[in-house]
């Protein structure tokens, strides 16, 4: 009985050996991969907390600027912001930040260099739009019709496309284009909720151009 046993363990192991020597190398190939990949993962993630955590550092950093009216230091932030961490959310709303109080300060060539970027490179769609609602703004004001509404027409939201067309109908109007403006409006009013109270001031330009929508219309 005690030599069965030992003929049968000795025919398990000839039989180990005999997969091991055919399949051995593959395997330890394969647990190699598996263990290296996990670590690569879990070495990703902790240097995507890292640029996480150092974003938004700089982010208070920028925002504490912001908050005291230093648009030179606000500007500097956000430049090694967008140079470290071009991906970060925390970059894109800097560029916000920083575009806001430069504004406020007049320096409104370095405040589109910012909207423009956040334009481009916000990974967020609606930050995206944002950035160049307020850059329309300045070109606006700046009476670079042209301009304002080109950058305009690169919004792809459709949760902006309210206030892009309210935008659209403002530099329209100040070009002397009534009825391109009056559709403009029109075609904000409508993809405003009902109960929303910026829907109401569209009305009110609209009423003003002697076009008032009407008062039974649904959206």
């Amino acid at each position: 009985m005690s030599q069965q046993l030992d003929l049968q363990e000795q025919e398990q192991l000839d039989a180990l050996k005999a997969f091991w020597k055919q399949y051995g190398n593959a395997l330890t190939w394969i647990l190699i991969a598996v263990l290296g990949a996990y670590a690569a993962w879990n070495g990703w993630n902790y240097y995507q907390r890292r640029q996480a955590e150092q974003a938004a550092a700089m982010y208070d950093e920028l925002d504490r600027a912001s908050a005291a009216a230093e648009a030179d230091k606000a500007n500097r932030v956000f430049a090694d912001l967008r140079e470290r961490f071009p991906k970060a959310a925390f970059t894109a709303q800097g560029g916000l930040l920083a575009a806001k109080v430069l504004a406020e300060k007049g320096q409104l060539e370095p405040a589109q260099t910012a909207f423009a970027w956040v334009a481009e490179n916000a990974t967020d769609e609606d930050v995206r739009a944002l950035a160049r609602l307020r850059w329309s703004g300045l070109l606006l004001d700046e009476k670079k019709y042209d301009e304002a509404l080109k950058v305009l027409e690169g919004i792809k939201s459709t949760s902006m496309e309210a206030l892009s067309a309210d935008r659209r109908g403002d530099i329209l109007m100040l070009q002397g284009k009534k009825s391109e403006a009056v559709a403009s409006y029109r075609a904000a009013w409508q993809s405003l909720p009902e109960s929303l109270d910026y829907r109401r001031l569209v009305e009110a330009k609209l009423t003003a151009l002697g076009a008032a929508p009407d008062a039974g219309a649904v959206k």
